[in-house]
């Protein structure tokens, strides 16, 4: 074993030889400058010429250090593996240089510190390390010491391949199946298995932790950063990994890991929290050597944004289908009561059928009062909004809440101070009231009695927040409806304003309580939202704006006189231009009108009415219109038909307005509003009230 000695005998004379060359460069550069010293050079070419004899030494300088090869230190590992091959061997880096080579190798190549750079040989060598840098064993041919030898070049570890010569001038043995094993089992190890988790994993936001196991979920924890017990709960050094997360959710994520369908792809698995249920994350897996390094990101929040805009968007589609079915079945109601009011004229009381038409009545009323709460969850009711006393409603309200609750049912109100007032359509904020009354009534009845909780108050921004609307924006008005029942389940939590959604028996609840106050609600510019824990009660809190009164802008009477006494003498004279485009509605409305003396004009559209307006202008004594129809719409035909009808007073009447009623009509006077379903008797009393109103 002379060679070592032999290399630094030779590292030593490379050594020496460029100490010399260094030497005679900086003399020759003295010498080239001394006469400028001599000289003192004052002018400015003799200062640059001094300048530039510098950097020519600087550069000389760094050329002859490139230039001197740095000498691999050998891998006694390596080495050794070497020396035990009969035939011409050499451990070789990516970039040419010789790390180790034994004695064959010398003697066939020589002892140049790195392989042929130049010819053939470069360019058969380059395609040979560059395939051996894929893991494939390749054949180059080597040029040295006046001869060409064939050569074999193989992976051998991370940036180290083995070549060996077979050609002319080298044994041509075979390597041993031993040695094989050794070289594959060499080349293709992968990194090393990671001993603590990097700068990254250790400093990030989210759960990130080293796992000692082949199963993850089985895996003890080496190493976790201070995010994963925030995150988990969890995460002491030993601790098993998969105690972190609940069991059920555990499972199927182990399932979906072995069935490939997680971290290859970087997909993550989606699991539930031990500690907390209720709270999603999503697990990323990386395995190397016996380890795996986890990483967990808590997506509680986004997975429920994205749950509330699919329910938003499921209850709006389902919205839009119910306020178009109720639109269309409004229309048959009104010409199903109308028919009845034919039929009730020819089999009055004492008539065998009297009876059957009576309950088919009774039938269409609840039918009809569906189709309002179905129009009430879709936003699609007409609103008549005035400016009421949040105190004065509930207290109103107060007395009819005692009859329908029951007697093992105590009701309880609280009035705050200073309450403000709110601008609402009034009908539909009492039946907001009642139905969370009648649900809460319910619910503490079925658990042996209780007491239902009826609360207002005017809350600041901050407490609306707090209280569970987070979008407030100034001072809110809250009517709080709460019992002390058994509370409602998460599970159910979740879908409790969907319609025709209901936990109660078959038979006894439509499913459509809550939804109707969820649409009267979002139609009032308010929110509503839900705290109920099991076991503990539940409160219901709607919020609507506070209306200031100093921004009240002076409306237009309102064109409906509730306290107006009914017409008794349905009978009357005019003329009428009704306006309907359905036929069964227009056609059994304009027979019985004709035959309470009125002359009916019909039209099927807008377009229609408004030439049969022109053409009997100042003849009408009143309008009867939908709103909603093909075409023209109700008020867009008023706007063009004013200058014909005059002062006459028009009735609109609908299944639903698309939007606020008196926004439909801004800046229009002498108009009033009849919603659908309706019959013959109500349309009578409000035509003649009209007519004598307008006289």
């Amino acid at each position: 074993m002379t060679q070592p000695a032999t290399d630094k005998i030779s590292r030593r004379r490379v050594d020496v030889l460029t100490s010399l060359a260094v030497v005679f460069f900086l003399i020759a550069v003295v010498f080239a400058g001394a006469p400028m010293l001599n000289a003192r050079p004052s002018t400015l070419a003799g200062l640059l010429l001094l300048i530039g004899l510098a950097g020519v030494a600087f550069l000389g300088l760094f050329v002859l250090r490139a230039g001197v090869e740095p000498h691999a230190e050998p891998e006694p590992a390596a080495e050794k593996f070497i020396t035990a091959l009969g035939e011409p061997a050499a451990v070789a880096g990516p970039d040419g240089r010789i790390v180790t080579a034994n004695a064959a190798w010398r003697e066939a190549v020589g002892a140049s510190p790195r392989l042929p750079k130049g010819g053939t040989s470069a360019t058969s060598l380059f395609a040979a390390l560059t395939a051996a840098r894929k893991g494939e064993t390749a054949r180059a041919a080597i040029k040295a010491g006046g001869a060409e030898h064939q050569a074999l070049v193989a992976p051998l570890a991370p940036k180290r391949f083995l070549i060996r010569l077979t050609g002319a001038g080298a044994a041509t043995l075979a390597l041993p199946a031993a040695a094989l094993e050794v070289i594959n089992a060499v080349a293709t190890a992968g990194p090393p298995p990671p001993q603590v988790l990097d700068a990254f994993a250790a400093a990030s936001p989210f759960g990130a932790a080293l796992l000692e196991g082949e199963d993850p979920f089985a895996a003890g924890i080496v190493e976790a950063n201070p995010a994963l017990k925030a995150v988990a709960g969890g995460g002491e050094v030993g601790q098993l990994f998969g105690e972190l997360i609940e069991p059920a959710s555990r499972a199927d994520a182990a399932e979906r890991l072995a069935a490939g369908a997680a971290a290859n792809a970087g997909a993550p698995l989606e699991v539930r929290l031990a500690h907390d249920p209720a709270r999603i994350a999503h697990l990323y897996l990386t395995k190397t050597e016996g380890r795996w390094v986890a990483y967990l990101v808590d997506v509680s929040e986004q997975k429920q944004i994205e749950l509330q805009l699919s329910q938003s968007q499921k209850m709006q589609a389902i919205g839009q289908l119910a306020g178009g079915v109720a639109h269309d079945f409004n229309n048959l109601l009104t010409a199903v009561f109308m028919q009845l009011d034919v039929l009730a004229a020819r089999h009055p009381v004492g008539d065998p059928s009297f009876e059957g038409l009576n309950e088919i009545r009774q039938i269409s009323t609840r039918a009809a009062d569906l189709v309002r709460k179905l129009l009430a969850f879709s936003r699609k009711q007409t609103v008549q909004r005035e400016i009421l006393d949040l105190g004065e409603l509930i207290s109103e309200s107060e007395v009819l809440l005692r009859r329908v609750l029951y007697e093992d049912v105590k009701l309880a109100t609280e009035y705050g101070r200073n309450l403000p007032q709110v601008r609402v359509d009034r009908g539909q904020l009492e039946t907001a009231v009642m139905n969370l009354a009648v649900n809460a009534r319910d619910a503490v009845r079925a658990h042996g009695g209780g007491t239902v909780k009826i609360r207002t108050a005017r809350l600041t921004q901050e407490q609306a927040r707090e209280l569970g609307y987070p979008l407030a924006q100034g001072d809110q008005a809250l009517i709080e409806v709460s019992d002390d029942g058994p509370g409602i389940p998460t599970d159910v939590m979740e879908k409790i304003f969907e319609p025709f959604f209901t936990t109660k028996p078959v038979g006894e609840g439509t499913g459509l309580g809550l939804a109707t106050v969820y649409g009267i609600v979002k139609q009032s510019d308010g929110w509503i939202s839900v705290d109920s824990r099991p076991g503990e009660g539940a409160a219901f809190r709607i919020f609507l704006p506070v209306h200031h009164q100093e921004a009240v802008i002076q409306a237009a009477p309102q064109p409906i006189a509730p306290k107006r006494p009914a017409a008794r003498d349905l009978s009357g004279a005019g003329r009428i231009l009704f306006v309907e485009d359905e036929d069964a509605v227009r056609g059994v409305a304009a027979k019985l009108l004709r035959a309470r003396g009125y002359e009916v004009i019909e039209a099927a559209s807008g377009e229609e009415a408004l030439e049969l307006a022109e053409s009997h202008a100042g003849e009408i004594d009143l309008m009867i219109s939908d709103v909603v129809m093909p075409g023209m719409q109700g008020p867009d035909l008023l706007k063009q038909a004013r200058q014909y009808l005059g002062a006459a007073p028009v009735m609109f009447i609908s299944g639903y307005a698309e939007s606020e009623f008196s926004d439909l009509l801004e800046g229009e006077t002498n108009v009033s509003f009849l919603p659908k379903p309706i019959d013959i008797k109500t349309l009578a009393e409000r035509v003649k009230l009209e007519l004598q109103k307008a006289a």
